[in-house]
């Protein structure tokens, strides 16, 4: 017995990308102006509003670094916190 198929419009209802949802605000960039000088492991004034309220780094998507400038900021918080410097 071959499948059903629903050629039927949704309603809007239920799962999916386009599903009727309204879009999710995005999440506020920090807005930092620094050099990258400044990105120190003792830096930690900095280095503390790259991380979130429970001590994770935030993401990319978040921060909008370049990804060199990423790495360098995830070695700095790694070593500072390395020096309880920082949670």
């Amino acid at each position: 017995m071959p499948r059903k198929t629903h050629t039927d419009k949704r309603d809007g209802k239920g799962r999916g990308r386009s599903g009727g949802m309204e879009k999710r605000t995005p999440r506020p960039k920090p807005k930092i102006d620094f050099t990258i000088d400044s990105m120190d492991y003792k830096n930690t004034a900095l280095l503390k509003q790259f991380t979130t309220d429970n001590g994770r780094i935030l993401p990319r998507k978040y921060t909008g670094l370049p990804a060199h400038y990423q790495r360098r900021l995830n070695r700095m918080i790694k070593r500072a916190r390395q020096m309880l410097l920082i949670k």
